[in-house]
């Protein structure tokens, strides 16, 4: 056990699409609907950025299936994914936390930031971007996972900058 006083506590905010423009993009139906399939359905388009050309890559949709933590959550590291941005929908209406910092440097304590995202949110972190390992809360999440296939690597690891865990 860690002792309190060497543990760096960060909460979380709600997610919303301006706190987490520096990290991504929020995926989530907003604004005016267009009409389409004959007027039985409405599509909000272009939500996030799909960025996985880089030095020969493609799309890829993969299903994630994360293990609820239980809280304080007790953070591992944190990667990156250089050539490719990375989008989760989760498929089952679970919430759950993200934990991100802006790319660049392995991030300072400082730079982390957590967010409580609904059952009817996604996220897409942007090429570079910083970000934990998904973490469901209440029950087993699957998520719908777009990302960048093809050669060259496409994941750095950085250990944290001292320890860290989640709370609500």
């Amino acid at each position: 056990m860690i002792p309190a006083e060497v543990l760096y506590t960060l909460l979380v905010q709600p997610l919303t699409v301006e706190a987490f423009a520096p990290y991504g993009d929020v995926i989530a139906a907003r604004g005016e609907a267009s009409t389409i399939n004959q007027g039985m359905g409405g599509r909000c388009s272009d939500l996030a950025r799909v960025d996985v050309s880089a030095e020969g890559g493609r799309a890829a949709i993969s299903v994630i299936r994360c293990v609820p933590e239980s809280l304080p959550i007790h953070l591992r590291l944190m990667e990156r994914h250089p050539l490719g941005s990375q989008a989760f929908v989760p498929l089952n209406g679970q919430r759950y936390v993200v934990v991100v910092a802006p790319a660049g440097a392995p991030p300072a304590r400082e730079d982390l930031r957590a967010f409580l995202c609904r059952g009817d949110q996604g996220v897409n972190y942007h090429r570079g971007t910083w970000h934990h390992p998904m973490l469901a809360l209440d029950r087993d999440c699957d998520f719908a996972e777009f990302h960048r296939a093809g050669p060259g690597v496409n994941c750095d690891e950085t250990p944290l900058p001292c320890a860290v865990v989640v709370n609500l």
